[in-house]
């Protein structure tokens, strides 16, 4: 006879764990997929250049500047003000605060500056230029 059979009503001394690793790989590729929708954004038509590298850090703020000159911030509408704001609160909490910039090629040249400007008020050194790259001539 087995050792893993028991007879009558004795107990079982293992614990059978496949449905609590069933439901935490369930909630892996739940969180997973809800995180990347999150990291998203704002869409907007980025500007293109030949040069990119990659600024993805754990705590990147991302703000955008819409066609219309609408500033967001993750991916909320902002004043110019609440921005200030919001930073100041972000800087005080990481000091290394990473800002990637996203505007769309066809927005007011002096709002994207209105917002650099603002972001070195706040003394963040760290920020990237959102821009897709172009693809080599063929």
């Amino acid at each position: 006879m087995s050792a893993d059979v028991k007879s009558g009503n004795e107990p079982y001394d293992d614990i059978n764990i496949t449905p609590m690793l069933d439901l935490a790989y369930v909630l892996l590729v739940v969180f997973m997929i809800l995180t990347t929708a999150s990291v998203q954004g704002v869409r907007v038509e980025s500007p293109t250049t030949s040069a990119t590298s990659n600024l993805a850090k754990p705590q990147t703020r991302a703000i955008t500047v819409t066609e219309d000159g609408t500033v967001y911030l993750d991916a909320y509408p902002v004043t110019m003000e609440q921005l200030q704001s919001l930073l100041g609160q972000y800087k005080a909490a990481n000091p290394n605060l990473p800002i990637v910039l996203k505007g769309d090629a066809g927005t007011a040249y002096g709002k994207v500056v209105e917002v650099l400007a603002l972001v070195k008020r706040l003394d963040i050194a760290e920020i990237g230029l959102v821009t897709k790259k172009t693809r080599p001539e063929e």
